[in-house]
């Protein structure tokens, strides 16, 4: 099986990396407001986030799909 993954914008960014870049562009509060989930919304850390996103899939593909709509803008 060929793990090599050129083409794929998130290949060797661990969700730590983007949820931290995302928290570093839009805070918290902001966050919350774009993916209205209680993790960014009551108490956020990054700590309970990331075993929450990691537990959630929905959750994460949701994360992922705003950091690549995030990293594509100037």
């Amino acid at each position: 099986m060929n793990t090599s993954q050129p083409n794929n914008p998130l290949h060797g960014k661990t969700l730590e990396f983007i949820l931290t870049e995302l928290v570093d562009r839009y805070g918290w509060e902001r966050l919350g407001q774009r993916i209205p989930i209680r993790c960014f919304t009551n108490d956020p850390s990054l700590k309970s986030s990331l075993t929450f996103l990691r537990k959630t899939p929905w959750a994460r593909q949701k994360v992922e799909e705003l950091y690549l709509r995030t990293m594509a803008k100037p």
